[in-house]
This record gives C-alpha cells, structure tokens and sequence, in this order.
C-alpha cells in the first residue's frame, strides 16, 4: 500500500477562511477513522480556534462518503501499550487531556463549532458530534454509538451527553444496541440543526458560520459560554452565571457599537472588545 506522504496530504486539513476556520478530517481510505496522529492535529487545530483573535467560528466535517467512522482500532493497540508507540501516540499519552480535547470532549474552544456531516457518523462520530455546538447533516447520513457491540465503552462523553441532548429512553436504546439512526430521526429528536440534499452540508454549515461571525465576537462568546455552564443548573444559579457573562458584554466597545450602528442605519464594526 502507497504510504502517505503527511506534508502533502495531511489526515486533518486546517484552512482559514477570512474568520471562520474550516476542519477536515482526511483519511477517506480508512472512513476518516480517528488515530494517534488525528487527536494530536485535532487537538491543535482547536487551540488555534480557540486563541487566533481573527477567527470567529469553527466548522468540523470530513473528505469522502464518510465522516467519521470512530476510532481507529488498529491504533489503539498503541495507546493500549499492545504495540510499540509512535510519536503520535507518545503526545496523546503525555500530553494532559490532548485526547479529550481533540474529541471537544472537555475544553472545547470558546467560539462556536458546526459540524458538517455527510454519509455515516458512528462510534467516535456521533461522540464527537456531541461536542459541537451546530449540526448540519447529508439526508443520507447516519448517526449512532456503535461501541457496545464492540465490547467497548463509548469515554468521550456519550453516556453523559447523549441522554441531555435526546430523550432519556432513545438515548437509552442508541447506547445499549449500538444500533444507528437516519438522518430525518436525528432531526426529529433535535440531534441535528439541518438536513440538507447530500453534498451540500459545508455549503449550509459555512452560511450559518458566516452569519456568527458577523455578530460581536463578545456576545457570541458570552452566549455560548452560558449556554455551555448553565445546562443542568436551577434558573438562580444560572442567572447568575448568565449575568457574569452578560453585563462584561453589554459594557463592551461592541456593546456600545451595535446599538450606535443601529441607529446610524450602517453596518456594525465589532472588534472584540
């Protein structure tokens, strides 16, 4: 088998377009299975997310017919220790939460993620979905948890999130089968923002990132950060969080700016503070 050459043809394509920064995930001859060398490059491309002030949103999707189809197995017999490591088995190991992270598991960059997703998202897929703040899909998408049938346990969050973001039975019965959903039932049960004719899910995903980053990067970080630490607590307790976030934005320069733009009947020119 013709080896890849990692300079030109990188397993995750990090691209910037003007403020939005686009992810691919490029192992279509494995179905864009995640390994040692993804989480590390993952993991990179959402710090960088995360502190270049001139992005605003990110947009995670994948090259080929797949998205992802989860973790790669064959490289897990290096983080096992079954096999010897690589270099990028070493970082994920010895780096503190690099595999959480790269699976938006925990510290998930403080801007907006969309997931674009064509064809099936499975096992670590539909895990790392869960981390997204935004999800369009293909109509012939697939989502599911597959780990169980497997004999594994699905550790980048499903057992948590899944049943906060569904029904506790649905979320229940995907978990316990391993068995997938299409892509209209993920709509259904608000597992997906969109559904869209195949092929056309970046062309949604990049609009709707369009439309954020023309927003005040303060407000829309504040928000999501609410949205984020409120989930499961009482109204008071999430007020109060929802106020630390709010009035630090309100008496921003963009705060004040968008009002002043508003009434001057042009355009907004936030700048981040």
């Amino acid at each position: 088998m013709k080896r890849r050459d990692p300079m030109a043809d990188p397993v995750v394509i990090v691209e910037k377009e003007g403020a939005i920064l686009i992810v691919t995930l490029n192992r279509p001859e494995k179905r864009n299975a995640i390994n040692s060398e993804v989480m590390c490059r993952l993991y990179d491309a959402w710090t960088q997310l995360n502190d270049d002030n001139d992005l605003r949103v990110g947009i995670l999707t994948g090259r080929g017919n797949t998205f992802c189809s989860g973790m790669d197995l064959e490289d897990l017999k290096k983080l096992r220790g079954d096999e010897k490591q690589d270099e990028w088995a070493h970082r994920v190991l010895n780096t503190p939460d690099l595999a959480w992270t790269a699976w938006l598991k925990v510290n998930r960059p403080k801007k907006p993620i969309i997931l674009a997703v064509e064809g099936h998202a499975l096992a670590g897929g539909t895990e790392i979905l869960q981390g997204t703040d935004i999800r369009v899909a293909g109509e012939s998408a697939r989502f599911g948890v597959t780990e169980v049938q497997r004999g594994l346990f699905p550790l980048a969050g499903s057992t948590v999130r899944l049943r906060r973001q569904m029904p506790y039975a649905v979320a229940a019965e995907i978990l316990l089968t391993g068995e997938d959903i299409p892509a209209a039932r993920a709509y259904q049960l608000g597992l997906v923002n969109h559904v869209v004719p195949d092929g056309q899910a970046l062309t949604k995903a990049k609009r709707i990132a369009q439309r954020i980053a023309e927003n005040g990067p303060l407000a829309v970080q504040g928000i999501l950060a609410t949205l984020r630490k409120t989930e499961m607590l009482t109204e008071d307790k999430a007020f109060e969080i929802e106020l630390s976030y709010g009035m630090p934005v309100l008496m921003s320069e963009d705060g004040k700016e968008g009002p002043r733009a508003f009434l001057e009947k042009r355009k907004p020119i936030f700048k981040g503070r």
